[in-house]
């Protein structure tokens, strides 16, 4: 009865991920349990690795969260930002001293038209419930690439029966219409693939990574 309860003045509650974040992060809440254990190992040991493969000089993430995965990347230079002030603050006290780390808030975001070789979105997509915010983060997305945009998430339509914070959405079809330059070169399944019965331990993302059309 109270998980019900809970589910229920959840959903009553809910009014927009950027506040949905900010009130989390404000009140102690992390960026999930996809940020540690076997899966952030299995997410940091890709991005590194294809971070020295393709000799990436510059990263952005949109949506850095808490700070966590980060914490797991070997990155020459990154830019991190999000929609939550709290998770700003809490990255720059994390990474405090590393010069090679930036973070910013989306409202206050640098220009970055084109300025780094790659830019992420991870466990992001799903948690953008708005149409508007979601056509906005992908536009910003791929705008700030020069050579790879890499994806984790995942592609398919439908919503999260007690997760009003979450909105599974078909991405690719929104990159074929709108960044149709932008092309599929990679896809890398999850090893943890989703398990009802170990929802936090498994996932329903998978890694895709995208190139401009030459």
């Amino acid at each position: 009865m109270k998980a019900l309860l809970n589910r229920w003045f959840g959903a009553r509650l809910f009014s927009g991920s950027a506040q949905y974040w900010e009130q989390r992060y404000l009140e102690g809440g992390t960026s999930g349990s996809g940020s540690s254990g076997a899966l952030a190992r299995f997410k940091a040991d890709f991005l590194n690795g294809f971070v020295e493969r393709h000799a990436i000089h510059s990263v952005v993430e949109f949506g850095c969260g808490d700070g966590r995965q980060l914490a797991l990347a070997r990155y020459p230079a990154y830019t991190g930002i999000d929609v939550s002030q709290a998770a700003v603050a809490l990255c720059r006290k994390l990474f405090e001293g590393q010069q090679q780390f930036r973070f910013f808030t989306f409202d206050d975001r640098p220009g970055y038209a084109g300025q780094y070789d790659l830019a992420l979105s991870i466990d992001v997509i799903l948690h953008l419930v708005e149409d508007a915010v979601f056509d906005t983060y992908m536009r910003e997305l791929f705008a700030a690439a020069s050579r790879f945009v890499v994806v984790y998430s995942s592609n398919f339509d439908g919503a999260q029966r007690g997760s009003p914070h979450v909105r599974h959405r078909k991405f690719t079809d929104w990159i074929a219409r709108n960044v149709p330059a932008w092309k599929s070169i990679e896809r890398i399944d999850n090893p943890f693939p989703h398990e009802p019965a170990r929802p936090s331990e498994t996932s329903l993302a998978d890694f895709y990574v995208f190139a401009p059309d030459e």
